[in-house]
């Protein structure tokens, strides 16, 4: 019989304990979190007259934590107004809570003997069959169930969230011998569809997998930053984005993460790593010991290995003088040569190809990485398929290990290992023995993995409900491409058409695709699925384009344009077959304006939407504005609604509101009731290829719409009067009042009188018209240059 998980209860509520029952009630389920109970009142408390048994006392600590998670930043909950969903009390008084829960997920202090405590607790009131985990981020699993029943052991297992929960999507599942299989496949099937995580099978080994790389990853480059005399600003510069990690490269996530925290999981390793051949890599240098000592964690104590002054500026550690001085910019050598390639791949060969200081660094740093990883196979996981996903989405590395190793060739390091008298991890021999060159493969229709253990190839495991793009590409399953984006057969009759620009963002090469898709798919297919597996949706328009024919004074040219992808975006609309636009990530401009004319939306949870025309200096021309007021229009039942509601469009259209999730897209009316969301990224573009074929079986396309009530002058008014109180409270510049204007005389209708039905076309014409204008103008100019420069639009 399948095992059912309906009640959730978390036990802890410190930084990950709420935050992960923050990430259960996103995923639909109201959980109960408990705590300890304070054993002292504070002040506040005592003035209250309240004593140890009050209930408000007694649920402070749980309370607190909760609160915390809740304003805490970034964002714990998809709406904050989501907080009620919980049940919060305390070990003493509501442990009996337990016997309804069906996952109890432990997250207490990374103490052992507070663990097995709290566990012998838990066994007396949880119900037989119920599953326990441990969010333990690297102590023994079997060690902390040690003692407790046969059914206990049986539905027990890790599963390590790695925080923010909410973001970080990889969860290391760990069953211990006794754990039955359906409570991993349970587990894992729940984690995986309403909490939107990788799950990745880890073996109860110290820190697991990506904890145990990641740290040995850091570690080793401070011990190279020491040996090679590097700052602590070149090496952030040296590990960032330009060797495929996050922007917060080495030190900066350091002090994300928290000094103390690093340290407990470096200490942790040193201690319970007794045969491994790097032990001495895991241990403190005296400089971190020294930050520890002072007390500076990183951002929790506001400094770290960077500190950021009263002022503003972030000072940077020395870690030979020990004191904090303004951050050095330097030349780079190897770096600087490569820094604007674009692929990964090249971009390290031609550093790794280097004679200099940076050359040298880097190729120690991979090849004891490769080393390493390869030596834990198969002591943390049996293939490197499962090192190399704990890191992708784990630490948010652009590759894992065994993946950029394929990328830079298999000899890359062993020629160093030979002079450095380093034994080939066997790994690696029996790759070379059975003639491979590469740790992954293709045979067929299928990607295959190294298995050291049988020395050939494994199909990696398939995963039901999960399209890549690149798959089907490498099926030859394009049916038309351009340098913007390809039309693919999805299969079952759906096709899907992809972007695939920088940033994703649209130009005349996908307008064109869009039109080519639409009249393919009426021919041959059942309906379209728009989506990409990039970063981001889309950025929105190309903003070199609009500026260089904005200074060249181009106006034919832009109106153009305009008119271009106002009908592309039509045809999506209006197309004889469903249109479902499957955005994700940065949906912006354009890229929202795709989406809200799509017959349906399957969004991902993490969905950051918006029409931000206006942030720079123009209105949205693609028939975003359009569509904002025909939704008002249609989701009123009387005038007054349409008065309130219009206001609101207009609100969040001016302001350039962009949606921090899925649900409060919802709020801001870019996504409407009948859209749906998908929590796991990977399983986005076949959960829209379903609901294509669902719409299929009883579509019929639109027509375009002539009957769109507008209030004319009555609504301008209203509108501009919202404008003049904002820009009397400072809210928005003159230059902002003067872009929302044009705005509103586009969204009231213009200045008709009496009210009018309009038809859709008349509202393009309005939004190309005002569009136009506003490019004429410099300070719209100043704000795109602003835009492309620093990424920030200007305040003009």
């Amino acid at each position: 019989m399948a095992i059912r998980i309906e009640t959730v209860a978390v036990l802890g509520a410190g930084t990950m304990g709420a935050r992960i029952a923050a990430h259960l009630i996103n995923g639909g389920f109201p959980p109960i979190l408990l705590d300890i109970v304070p054993t002292e009142l504070t002040d506040a408390e005592k003035k209250q007259g309240l004593t140890l048994q009050s209930p408000a006392a007694r649920n402070r600590i749980v309370r607190a934590g909760w609160e915390a998670a809740v304003k805490g930043k970034p964002a714990a909950l998809f709406q904050t107004d989501w907080a009620d969903r919980i049940r919060l009390g305390n070990f003493e008084d509501n442990l009996d809570w337990l016997a309804g829960a069906d996952w109890i997920i432990e997250a207490v202090a990374e103490d052992l003997n507070i663990k097995r405590s709290l566990l012998e607790r838990v066994e007396r009131v949880r119900r037989p069959g119920s599953i326990v985990s441990s969010n333990t981020s690297g102590l023994p699993l079997r060690q902390v169930a040690e003692g407790r029943s046969a059914d206990f052991r049986q539905h027990w297992l890790g599963t390590h969230f790695f925080n923010p929960p909410r973001y970080m999507r990889l969860l290391e599942v760990i069953p211990i011998p006794e754990t039955l299989p359906e409570v991993v496949a349970a587990i894992s099937e729940i984690c995986d569809r309403r909490l939107g995580k990788v799950v990745v099978r880890a073996k109860d080994t110290p820190n697991f997998i990506a904890n145990r790389i990641g740290t040995f990853a850091l570690m080793n480059i401070l011990r190279l930053m020491q040996e090679m005399d590097f700052s602590i600003e070149q090496v952030d510069e040296l590990t960032g984005p330009v060797i495929g990690l996050p922007r917060s490269a080495t030190f900066r996530t350091a002090d994300i993460v928290g000094l103390d925290v690093l340290a407990h999981v470096v200490r942790n390793l040193d201690a319970n790593l007794a045969d491994d051949e790097r032990r001495e890599v895991f241990r403190l240098p005296a400089f971190v010991e020294t930050l520890l000592e002072r007390r500076a964690l990183g951002e929790k104590t506001g400094q770290g290995f960077y500190q950021r002054t009263p002022k503003g500026e972030i000072l940077s550690f020395d870690w030979k003088t020990l004191n904090y001085r303004p951050r050095q910019k330097s030349q780079l050598g190897s770096l600087e040569l490569a820094r604007n390639i674009e692929s990964l791949p090249e971009r390290l060969q031609t550093m790794l190809r280097g004679r200099d200081h940076v050359a040298e660094f880097y190729q120690r740093q991979f090849s004891d990485l490769f080393h390493y990883a390869a030596s834990r196979i198969p002591e943390i996981a049996d293939t490197p398929a499962e090192v190399d996903a704990a890191m992708r989405y784990g630490f948010n590395w652009e590759l894992g290990p065994f993946e950029l190793w394929d990328a830079l060739g298999l000899e890359f390091p062993l020629a160093r290992w030979r002079a450095e008298n380093r034994p080939v991890p066997a790994l690696v021999e029996r790759l070379q023995a059975s003639g491979g060159k590469n740790f992954y493969a293709r045979e067929g229709s299928r990607r295959t993995v190294f298995d050291g253990t049988t020395g050939s190839n494994v199909a990696l495991p398939e995963r039901p409900g999960v399209i890549l793009l690149r798959d089907l590409k490498d099926q030859s399953r394009v049916i038309r491409a351009n340098s913007g984006a390809s039309l693919i057969d999805l299969g079952d009759g759906v096709a899907g058409l992809e972007f695939h620009t920088k940033m994703n963002t649209l130009g005349g090469d996908i307008l064109q695709m869009i039109h080519v898709a639409v009249e393919e798919v009426g021919k041959n297919f059942e309906g379209l699925v728009v989506a990409n597996q990039g970063a981001n949706f889309s950025a929105g328009a190309n903003l070199v384009l609009l500026l260089v024919a904005a200074q060249e004074g181009e106006w034919g040219e832009i109106d153009l344009t305009v008119r271009a992808f106002q009908n592309a975006i039509m045809a999506l609309k209006y197309s004889p077959r469903p249109v479902v636009v499957a955005p994700h990530a940065l949906t912006l401009g354009g890229g929202c304006e795709i989406a809200l004319h799509a017959a349906r939306v399957q969004a991902a949870a993490e969905l950051y939407i918006g029409l931000v025309e206006t942030g720079v200096g123009i209105i949205p021309a693609g028939g975003g504005t359009k569509e904002m007021v025909i939704r008002t229009v249609d989701s009123s039942q009387s005038d007054l609604e349409r008065y309130d509601r219009l206001r609101h469009s207009f609100e969040t259209v001016a302001m350039a509101k962009v949606s921090t999730s899925a649900a409060e897209a919802r709020q801001l009316g870019y996504l409407r009731e009948g859209d749906l969301v998908s929590m796991n990224l990977d399983r986005l573009i076949a959960d829209a290829k379903e609901t294509v074929l669902a719409l299929a079986r009883s579509y019929r396309p639109p027509v375009p719409r002539t009957d769109i009530l507008v209030d004319g002058e009555a609504m301008l008014a209203s509108l501009k009067l919202a404008i003049h109180i904002m820009r009397s409270a400072g809210y928005i510049s003159d230059y902002d009042a003067h872009i929302a204007s044009k705005l509103a005389y586009v969204m009231a209708g213009g200045d008709l009188n009496p009210p009018q039905r309009v038809s859709e076309q008349y509202l393009l014409d309005l939004e190309r018209e005002a569009f136009l204008s506003l490019c004429g103008e410099p300070k719209t100019l100043e704000r795109i240059q602003s835009v492309l420069k620093t990424g920030k639009p200007v305040r003009n």
